[in-house]
């Protein structure tokens, strides 16, 4: 272990109690928050993120294989899922012992001692790869039809769904938005439970790095909260809202900035940015309190974001079904199917626990796949899920 004088990022914005009469700006002359996340201590970035990109990295591949039946397999994928028996194309995802799996339903504040429904959650991702290449594969050339997988048309595009009407790859993308982005994020690396473990505020006042390396264990765990939203290769490190809604993320990145993108929720992306540098500053700084104040709102925005995706394309779903456009109608419904997934992993910073309960999720993902799913769903079964959902975060139906 090594102690290293940190140094002020030039160019940074310096908050003091008498620079503005805004009651949320921090009352702390000592915190710089820069404009771009960049933070550096002897002339040394001290961010690092490596094992997020890697997964992020990871889960870009095993989503293009998902529909492949040419070239994919069950045994494939699950071999990406849990990175066994180089099953990747890129050579370093091959060699790293990361894997998508270990970290699916895997935060310290919502599975630490909750290990039996983590491993039903793994266990449900892994469902979604095999009745894909076993049930679906079988009938991929063949019209879906109640109780029936099959292919199924979207103008020009071909869906392949279950029996149920379910696209399995949605079900897995979209869960995964929740089961391991937003879970990390939120019940992980900004959980006080791991910010604050052991000797981290002390080693972070002192600026104690870790062995070997410019940053201290504090710093790099709220770094590694941000690689999971920030880390797809395509997203610049330290301004990556120049590329909303431009990068090649298909995660949470990207929904944060179709969210953004409507105007009853614009600036979500903005300010949830700023919290993550206002954060980082505020650890640099020895400012927990304001660090923690970061965090309720990092936990609100991404949580919302998931919530309003989810009513959004139940609405959408709605709409197609009224017009026995079937295709457009499931595809819709099964994206709102897996963000409904990810509603477990949620955190209301009021409460410290998900805004929806993982008995009521369960009960609405019942609800869509009752009897033949989304062939029987009912439009009044899809407003009242859309109702408690905004309800339960805050918004209407009508501004998802």
């Amino acid at each position: 272990m090594k102690k290293l004088f940190f140094s002020a990022i030039l160019g940074g914005l310096t908050l003091a109690s008498c620079s503005s009469d805004d009651d949320n700006i921090p009352n702390n002359p000592q915190l710089e928050v820069p404009a771009t996340y960049s933070f550096e201590r002897d002339g040394s970035t001290t961010i690092s993120y490596p094992g997020q990109t890697t997964r992020l990295e990871m889960t870009s591949e095993i989503l293009a294989n998902f529909n492949d039946f040419e070239n994919g397999s069950e045994e494939l994928l699950l071999n990406m899922f849990s990175n066994e028996n180089s099953p990747f194309e890129k050579a370093s995802l091959n060699e790293s012992s990361k894997s998508v799996k270990s970290k699916v339903a895997a935060s310290k504040l919502y599975f630490s001692s909750n290990t039996v429904e983590s491993a039903e959650i793994k266990s449900d991702f892994d469902s979604y790869i095999s009745e894909q290449f076993n049930t679906v594969a079988a009938n991929k050339d063949e019209l879906a039809e109640a109780g029936k997988a099959g292919q199924i048309a979207q103008g020009e595009r071909v869906r392949y769904v279950n029996e149920k009407g379910l696209e399995l790859n949605q079900a897995f993308a979209k869960g995964l938005i929740g089961g391991l982005l937003a879970d990390q994020i939120l019940n992980n690396y900004l959980s006080q439970e791991v910010l604050d473990e052991a000797d981290n505020r002390a080693n972070n006042d002192a600026e104690i790095t870790e062995e070997e390396k410019v940053y201290t264990t504090m710093e790099h765990k709220w770094d590694e909260a941000y690689g999971y939203l920030y880390g797809n290769p395509s997203i610049l490190t330290a301004n990556p809202n120049s590329v909303l809604n431009e990068s090649d993320d298909h995660l949470l990145f990207n929904y944060l900035g179709r969210v953004d993108a409507d105007e009853d929720f614009a600036g979500i992306a903005e300010e949830t940015f700023e919290a993550f540098k206002t954060g980082r500053a505020a650890i640099v700084a020895g400012d927990y309190n304001v660090r923690d104040e970061q965090v309720a709102i990092i936990r609100e925005n991404i949580s919302k974001t998931m919530a309003v995706r989810g009513v959004h394309y139940l609405q959408a779903g709605k709409s197609s079904l009224a017009e026995n456009n079937y295709g457009a109608a499931f595809h819709a419904l099964s994206e709102a199917y897996g963000f409904i997934y990810s509603l477990r992993f949620t955190n209301n910073p009021e409460t410290g626990s998900p805004y929806i309960s993982a008995d009521n999720v369960n009960n609405y993902l019942d609800q869509l796949m009752q009897d033949n799913g989304f062939w029987d769903v009912t439009p009044e079964t899809l407003d009242t899920i859309s109702e408690e959902i905004s309800n339960a975060f805050g918004f209407s139906v009508e501004q998802a």
